[in-house]
Order: C-alpha cells, then sequence, then structure tokens
C-alpha cells in the first residue's frame, strides 16, 4: 500500500485525446462522422485527465474525492468554488471564439458547474448550515 497510484500514462494519453479534438485527424468511425469522433475522444480524454488529478491529488485510486480525502476541507472549499468560477469564465469566453470546437463551451461549463457544485456542497458540509457542529 505504500507505492503511490500511477497518474502519468492517465495524463499523457488525456492530454493526446484532448489535442486531437484541436485537428481534423479523427475517423470518421461507424456513425460516419468525424466531429462525433472527435468529441468522443475528448470527452475519454478529458475523463484520463481527472483520473490523474485525482491520483495526483489524493495518492490513491478512485474517483469521488469525499471529504475525508480533503485536508482542510473549509479552507480548500473555497478554492475550489473560485477555480469552478473561473472555468466558467473561461467556459464562455472559449464559447464565443470561433477557433474552438463548438461544444468545448458547452463541456467546460459542464466541468465548471461540477466543479462548483462540490466546492459549496463541501463548504455548506462543513463550515455552512449542513455542518455538525452544534452551536
Amino acid at each position: 500500500m505504500g507505492a503511490k497510484a500511477e497518474w502519468r500514462i492517465f495524463a499523457s494519453l488525456g492530454f493526446i485525446l484532448v489535442a486531437i479534438t484541436f485537428t481534423d485527424a479523427s475517423p470518421k468511425g461507424p456513425w460516419d462522422d468525424s466531429t462525433f469522433t472527435s468529441g468522443a475522444l475528448g470527452l475519454t480524454g478529458m475523463v484520463l485527465l481527472y483520473l490523474a488529478w485525482f491520483r495526483v491529488t489524493f495518492e490513491r485510486k478512485g474517483v469521488v474525492p469525499t471529504m475525508d480525502l480533503w485536508k482542510d476541507p473549509e479552507a480548500s472549499s473555497k478554492l475550489v468554488m473560485l477555480t469552478g468560477i473561473v472555468i466558467l469564465g473561461i467556459a464562455y469566453a472559449i464559447g464565443r471564439i470561433d477557433f474552438f470546437p463548438e461544444p468545448a463551451g458547452l463541456v467546460l461549463s459542464l466541468v465548471g458547474l461540477l466543479v462548483t457544485t462540490n466546492g459549496v456542497y463541501v463548504w455548506l458540509s462543513t463550515a455552512g448550515p449542513l455542518s455538525s457542529e452544534e452551536e
């Protein structure tokens, strides 16, 4: 159990698959649409990048960042909420730029909302009205 979870393979493959979405190198696939293939590869790459982030951050295999894994959930929740809001701002900007694929803003909006919701939940559970501390 002393060995850390390997993350480099996930990160490498994730970056490659996300980078493919910015090229026209995707095959048409069985659905006869190369843009759908590109999007599917990009989403798979984002999942792999998330798994790599989880393994680096929590030094274990897993998917869900439960509160018992956080070192200081009350302070970290504010940073997570801020990160989610920044991602939402970037998603808004990317959605307005023609260089990026059309659904890029939508996908980033989803990521930003998930990050923000996670931060809000942790804050509510540690410092907000859902905390177990009795007054």
